[in-house]
């Protein structure tokens, strides 16, 4: 198995429980399933969300959601990070003085699962967004990820109802993150990116979930120029991907994939003969992220 910076931990009791239920033979059946819990979000000391989250790496999502919202500066000076589990919030603390008062009044709500929502300005921002036009993508880089990826012990394959992200370097995957919501998961991404000095250079993203305008932003403000995913589309995000130069893939199972932009970054090393199918089981984890 690869070495992961970061995986997930189907083994964190945290994370699940069991519910007893009834399966379609009315048997009684116990099953695991993912927890939700509320987490807010304070920077300095104005309220800015409370979203909803399975609770795991909670100064990775708060950096990564205030970053991906324009609220946090690359070059900002973070001098603390609380969190409170028990009062279920997470408080950023900066050395330049913030207020957005105005900021949060102005927002644009998106397709993103439980609380997405992208502030008005990072609508004109990212018309200034240029991506590395010499980066390059294998396809036997694709193929290697998808396989490494979808067989890595996760929380989907424990209990379901969770999307995952991928950072990846060439044919490794790197940091892989899971929640409820896939904008959760990204801005995990980007926050242990900004805690732990990990630039975008010679990376590319994997998601799970569909290839909205949501996932296009802040995959761009990332600075990443590839993000492939298992699903879908969906017009505005490929209208932005062809935008900020950005080569999205999507629908990738098994020995298909489809580029809608970006399509000049792609090398064709694989041999598809010796490419495998993948099982049914992760062909229908496939279908089941199209249709969230």
């Amino acid at each position: 198995m690869t070495d992961y910076l970061v995986q997930p931990d189907p083994d964190d009791a945290r994370l699940t429980r069991w519910v007893s239920g009834i399966d379609h033979e009315g048997k009684a059946v116990d099953a695991s399933v993912t927890m939700e819990r509320p987490l807010t979000l304070f920077l300095n000391g104005q309220e800015i969300v409370t979203m909803m989250t399975i609770g795991d790496h909670p100064d990775s999502l708060a950096v990564g959601y205030l970053l991906n919202q324009g609220m946090l500066h690359h070059d900002d000076i973070i001098t603390a990070i609380d969190h409170d589990d028990e009062i279920e919030t997470v408080v950023v603390r900066t050395k330049r003085q913030t207020d957005f008062e105005e900021k949060l009044k102005k927002k644009t709500l998106t397709s993103g699962c439980a609380q997405g929502t992208v502030f008005g300005d990072l609508m004109d921002e990212i018309e200034a967004i240029r991506l590395d036009p010499l980066a390059r993508v294998k396809t036997s880089w694709l193929y290697a990820l998808s396989k490494t990826i979808n067989t890595t012990p996760s929380l989907y394959l424990e209990s379901g109802a969770i999307h995952g992200c991928v950072l990846c370097e060439g044919d490794r995957p790197l940091i892989y993150m899971e929640d409820v919501g896939r904008h959760n998961a990204v801005d995990k991404i980007a926050g242990y990116m900004a805690l732990n000095g990990i630039g975008p250079q010679k990376k590319l993203f994997y998601t799970t979930g569909r290839l909205t305008s949501e996932m296009v932003i802040k995959t761009a403000r990332m600075g990443i120029p590839i993000l492939v995913s298992r699903s879908g589309f969906t017009a505005w995000g490929v209208d932005l991907a062809r935008q900020v130069g950005m080569t999205l893939i999507g629908r990738m199972k098994g020995k298909r994939f489809l580029v809608l932009a970006g399509d000049e970054r792609l090398i064709y090393d694989a041999v598809l003969a010796h490419i495998g199918d993948e099982d049914k089981r992760h062909q229908r984890k496939g279908a089941d992220d199209d249709a969230k």
